[in-house]
């Protein structure tokens, strides 16, 4: 087979300080494309990394007390960290990349001057809706309910100096691209990018931001840091050398590449990603694939929501290759996947431990009964075969072409359903040829027996090492169990029925998948989440209670009421004050000024629900009038005040009484 080079990405992720098993979805899945690729022969790069500049990170890092590079740093590198994950994952990335690393940055800014030069670039003035947490601009006519149509959060206005890049320049070229091509995929995605984003109208982009400062500098005008999202899309061009000498894989004709992510993203790697390649005179990627997400409880799994699951612990319980199976083989990759630990553990039970394991067992169990552990001579062959020894011969036989279809239509979940159409066919056939009752006349049965179970090892080692790809080192330890040799693990091998040798020697291992008490096991789960929750718990010191007692009329002549916040910002010449305009549910808008500036930014707070007091006096600061007071929790963590407003479900109505 003539190789053949084929680089795959992962999207480089934001260094989000606690990581949960939808960070692990993207990549187990192409780590997985990953393998298959290269147990076909082919010469594979596979890319991931993390994305890690941009004002939500320096906003992040500011309430850690650290620098950016300390912050990014500590969650990429440290004790639970990214590449700590990947690792725990098995995952078999051959390159990582940091958008921090020396040599992206310098080739960030050489190829945003190529754009400028080329006059795809031009300095303006942005004013519209910005996204913090999605790091996203938007037009008022893509927003959803006045909130970012992919978080669901409360935007921000923003204005300030801005250099743009030419998007509507490239708009029919993408119509083009995405309704006439294979680029983007499922074809699902294609129609939600038309209709919500090119028959619209594209308008040009904010390409850069002066509002902060932890981002890659613009080198000719350096008061400018370069758009997070420009910034972190080359990546997959810059981690093979473009516009660096750091590596010089890009002239070998490692790009173009396919790159799997996340639906949330696909807008920008399918409309601006394309784009900026067009405007740079460079290949196309050969594929965008937009994967689903996994949901718990219905919502997308976010650390904000609390609503996080720990691969860590996942892992620990029930093992990385069974935690990776359940992810690939549980949820059709293009939609999104409701997980539980209830499915988990049934997945596990009903395919690994019932089916695969419990097939491996107990052919390995009766080969060593009735053979000693190795097969006769001839068993390969039987001059009368039944119509069960076809038809596990000829699905066994055809399983890697339809697997390769599947695989290559990135649908990984559709290759594992043909392998365990085999492996379930295969338990049938035991149950068929019933090998302990022709066990009971060896003289007359033997060589039939023989053959059933050389059957049965043929069949596994062809799902083996299909397999391969999901649960690596699970698939080694079915090897040695079933005496599959190393020429027999090939993908060329895969396609050949008999190529396992007649004389196989099996070796009854440990159970390779042993079953789960399911009861005992969510119990266990529940009580490793609740203990790492409360290990997570700062040590903290507060303010001792007051003795002096207040009498019940005094305190209800206080009058505390939810609170919309509609607008904030700071107030000018004051490190400390922040100046809110709220909805107290009056119909006329109510000013609050705070001194929590050290604490909270202005644009994280619009459109929270607050509690404040507002029937206390007017007072002025710094010349402002503040009518009320909000509501906060103080307490000293490592010998420093931390603050944290009071905030209340959204659905609680402005001016609704506490009582």
């Amino acid at each position: 087979m003539e190789n053949k080079k084929f680089y795959i990405t992962t999207p480089i992720y934001y260094p989000s300080d606690k990581l949960h098993i939808g960070h692990t979805y993207c990549t187990v899945a192409t780590d997985a494309l990953a393998r298959y690729h290269r147990l076909k022969g082919e010469e594979v790069m596979f890319l991931t990394g993390t994305d890690e500049h941009g004002q939500k990170i320096e906003n992040k890092a500011k309430e850690a007390g650290v620098t950016p590079k300390e912050f990014v740093d500590r969650i990429v590198e440290g004790e639970g960290g990214v590449k700590a994950l990947w690792e725990l994952m098995n995952i078999s990335n051959d390159r990582f990349i940091r958008t921090t690393d020396d040599y992206h940055v310098s080739a960030v800014q050489k190829l945003f001057r190529k754009m400028y030069d080329k006059g795809d670039i031009y300095k303006g003035t942005y004013k519209g809706k910005y996204c913090t947490p999605c790091e996203s601009f938007w037009t008022e006519s893509q927003l959803k309910d006045g909130c970012c149509p992919d978080c669901g959060r409360p935007v921000v206005d923003a204005e300030e100096e801005a250099y743009f890049f030419r998007l509507s320049k490239y708009a029919d070229r993408i119509r083009d691209l995405l309704e006439n091509t294979d680029f983007l995929q499922p074809r699902s995605r294609v129609n939600e990018m038309v209709k919500n984003f090119i028959d619209p109208g594209l308008e040009d982009l904010c390409v850069s931001r002066t509002s902060f400062t932890w981002g890659i500098p613009v080198d000719f005008d350096p008061k400018h840091v370069v758009y997070v999202w420009l910034d972190a899309l080359t990546n997959y061009i810059t981690a093979l050398g473009y516009c660096n000498d750091r590596y010089d894989d890009y002239d070998k004709g490692w790009w173009p590449g396919v790159n799997i992510v996340g639906k949330e993203i696909v807008r920008f790697h399918s409309i601006i990603w394309p784009a900026m390649l067009m405007s740079l005179g460079e290949p196309l990627p050969k594929h965008v694939f937009g994967h689903g997400w996994l949901l718990l409880d219905g919502g997308k799994m976010s650390k904000s929501k609390g609503n996080v699951v720990d691969p860590y612990i996942l892992a620990e319980k029930f093992g990385v290759d069974a935690l990776r199976f359940f992810l690939m083989r549980t949820f059709p990759f293009g939609s999104d996947g409701n997980f539980s630990n209830e499915l988990l553990i049934q997945t596990i039970n009903t395919d690994l431990a019932n089916d695969l394991g419990n097939l491996v067992s107990r052919t390995t169990a009766m080969a060593g009964k009735y053979f000693g552990g190795t097969l006769p001579e001839g068993c390969g062959t039987w001059e009368a075969p039944e119509d069960c020894d076809k038809d596990l011969t000829a699905l066994a036989s055809g399983l890697r072409d339809r697997y390769e279809d599947a695989m290559e239509q990135f649908a990984p979940h559709k290759a594992l359903d043909e392998v365990f159409k085999v492996i379930q066919r295969a338990n049938k056939y035991i149950d068929e040829t019933a090998p302990w009752a022709l066990a009971k006349d060896m003289d007359a049965n033997g060589r039939r027996l023989a053959h059933v179970l050389y059957n049965l090892l043929e069949a596994t080692r062809i799902c083996g090492i299909l397999l391969s790809p999901f649960m690596p080192e699970s698939m080694e330890k079915l090897f040695a169990q079933t005496g599959a040799p190393a020429e027999g693990r090939t993908w060329d091998s895969a396609a050949q029925w008999g190529a396992l040798p007649e004389t196989v020697s099996v070796t009854k291992g440990e159970n390779l998948f042993p079953r789960i008490d399911m009861e005992k096991a969510i119990a266990e789960l529940e009580a490793a989440a609740a203990a790492a929750k409360k290990a997570a718990l700062p040590a903290v010191e507060v303010e001792p209670q007051l003795t002096e007692k207040v009498d019940f009329d005094t305190f209800c002549k206080s009058d505390f009421r939810a609170v919309k916040v509609k607008a904030c910002e700071a107030v000018k010449k004051s490190a400390k004050l922040l100046k809110f305009t709220l909805d107290d549910g009056t119909g006329v808008d109510r000013q609050i000024l705070s001194g929590i500036h050290a604490w909270y930014e202005p644009e994280d707070l619009v459109g929270k629900t607050l509690i404040a007091i507002v029937n206390l006096p007017p007072r002025k600061m710094m010349g402002l009038e503040s009518n009320g007071m909000l509501i906060s929790a103080v307490h000293t963590e490592k010998g420093e005040e931390c603050l944290h407003l009071i905030m209340v479900d959204d659905a609680i109505p402005a001016g609704a009484k506490l009582c």
